[in-house]
């Protein structure tokens, strides 16, 4: 169980963005009170070395919680699996297929798409759906199906235009929530900065307030 004192946040973005893609998650996190900064990576040439190597670099520094947006909550995970020794606080995901993607093992798959996902693609196809018993880990999913990532996979059942719920459902989350926002806007939903919050301080979301904001 983390400390409550923990208000250090790691934010990771996804496949092909910039740090500052998270820029205003992590600023309405701040105004939140939590001392929370982006953490960039280059996810088609270094895939997710360098930000494994970052998340280690940082969590030695002191205890953090992380936070990641689609690759960036795979990657999150995948530091802590092959490193379990690190503090970190809490974790939620984002989107994230923690369970593989479709869509990355179609874009693999064909000839002329095969190279879009980089070093990065293999951990998308296989996600990490294991992580230390210790580390608590919340999941938002998105169920507004926009984005060409549906086009790509073809889902026949929710997905948030890019990445299916059921491949955000891995054995061993804390809590597991849905909003009414596609993959992009997870990124920009003041429900899921809210709702991250709430796990971040409690371990578990608001299903209730999810709910209300939803009708």
């Amino acid at each position: 169980m983390p400390e409550r004192h923990v208000d250090r946040v790691i934010v990771l973005p996804g496949l092909w963005m910039p740090a500052v893609s998270m820029a205003w998650f992590a600023a309405r996190l701040r105004a939140l009170g939590f001392d929370a900064r982006t953490l960039g990576y280059r996810s088609i040439v270094d895939g997710a070395r360098y930000a494994i190597e970052e998340i280690g670099e940082a969590l030695q520094a002191g205890p953090a919680h992380l936070v990641g947006h689609s690759l960036g909550g795979v990657i999150a995970l995948e530091a802590l699996r092959g490193h379990p020794a690190l503090p970190a606080g809490r974790v939620v995901c984002i989107g994230s297929p923690l369970c593989g993607s479709a869509a990355a093992r179609v874009l693999r798959g064909r000839r002329l798409t095969g190279a879009y996902l980089g070093r990065a693609g293999p951990l998308l196809e296989r996600g990490c759906a294991q992580w230390p018993h210790a580390v608590e880990v919340g999941m938002i999913a998105g169920t507004r199906p926009r984005g060409l990532g549906g086009l790509v996979a073809r889902f026949d059942e929710p997905h948030d235009g890019t990445v299916a719920v059921r491949e955000t459902r891995a054995p061993g989350l804390a809590d597991h929530l849905l909003l009414p926002a596609s993959h992009t806007g997870l990124m920009f939903s003041a429900d899921a900065v809210a709702q991250t919050a709430r796990f971040l301080r409690e371990g578990a979301f608001d299903h209730a307030g999810a709910a209300s904001a939803a009708v």
